[in-house]
């Protein structure tokens, strides 16, 4: 607890184009959260290294992750929002903590299994081991709460599970987080295969509305979105690429689905797929203009990376501290 404020961590991985699913899925609940609780983003570099990286893009990447993270509406001065890299006690803990994690938590983990396939000529130590990253990411501020989605959810019960461990032989060092469970983000789907989430990674791109895509390419990726041939504008399972993209409409307009299939009752695809694509633009129109503006404020950027980096240092580093003298490891000399 901090400022007498439950404590939320979050974060993104500094690789690929955020998508409208990032946005709506994640992004904008943060938004909602910062008056209720001390909110941590961070901006996960160390976990985009599992993946072989460009030097200069992904430095590039990273800043505008974190410009992209104010554009959207995050106040700095109110949230802490920092370089995962840039805090040294990330990686240390990270090497504490997987003395007290198993082999056999990390084999199970669906995720190292889904992206060793992926990645096959890239199976890494870092890749086995990341749950123990996140672990460390999120036992450093001592957070009550972890937004996770599904995919997520493995890693914060063993984030618990190590916590639970370390502390039953050395006391409350660390506070056992709990998912946090609020309105929930919208899930958007890809536009040309609704049945799989909208992703950053997507090869085809038509699938993904990124949030600097510009209005037209908006309007373009929109009017091929994948539908079926019956006609009407519901909600249901058995219409995903119409359900998608009321779920993208309903978000982006702040009204409810039913609300939004009233509104286009005995309406074409056409019109409805056109209503999705000004819907979308304008969400992301304000957005876009802020960021253009803030990549032009490098000494404004750049302070502001230094104060939350020194925040988070300093947070971090307290718990830092009292894990290292638990374990005994000599204390550096004042």
């Amino acid at each position: 607890m901090i400022n007498d404020k439950k404590v939320l961590y979050s974060g993104m991985q500094a690789t690929g184009n955020l998508t409208l699913g990032n946005y709506l899925g994640a992004l904008k609940n943060w938004l909602d959260l910062k008056d209720e609780y001390e909110c941590f983003w961070g901006v996960m570099d160390l976990h985009s290294l599992t993946v072989r990286q460009e030097p200069a893009e992904f430095r590039k990447k990273a800043r505008n992750l974190l410009i992209l993270y104010i554009a959207a509406g995050l106040d700095p001065k109110e949230n802490c929002i920092y370089f995962q890299s840039h805090v040294s006690a990330h990686a240390e803990l990270s090497w504490l903590l997987s003395c007290f994690t198993y082999m056999g938590e990390l084999n199970r983990m669906t995720q190292f299994k889904e992206k060793s396939a992926k990645h096959s000529d890239n199976i890494n130590a870092g890749l086995f081991t990341y749950p123990v990253l996140m672990a460390a990411d999120i036992l450093l501020y001592q957070a009550d709460y972890v937004p996770v989605g599904k995919d997520q959810k493995q890693h914060l019960e063993i984030t618990r599970d190590i916590a639970e461990r370390f502390n039953s032989i050395y006391g409350d060092v660390f506070t056992i987080p709990e998912p946090y469970i609020g309105k929930g983000g919208a899930k958007i789907m890809s536009l040309q295969d609704p049945l799989k989430k909208m992703s950053k990674s997507d090869e085809n791109v038509n699938g993904s509305i990124y949030l600097m895509d510009d209005a037209d390419t908006v309007v373009r990726k929109c009017k091929r979105a994948v539908t079926d041939s019956d006609g009407e504008i519901r909600y249901a399972e058995e219409k995903p690429g119409i359900s998608n993209l009321l779920e993208i409409y309903s978000s982006c307009s702040n009204i409810s689905i039913a609300d939004a299939e009233k509104e286009f009752a005995g309406k074409g695809y056409g019109d409805f797929k056109l209503a999705v694509a000004e819907a979308v633009n304008a969400v992301l129109a304000p957005m876009q203009k802020e960021y253009e503006r803030l990549q032009k404020e490098k000494d404004f950027i750049d302070g502001i990376i230094k104060e939350n980096d020194e925040k988070a240092a300093y947070i971090a580093n307290k718990t830092l501290r009292k894990a290292r003298k638990k374990l005994g490891l000599t204390e550096k000399p004042r």
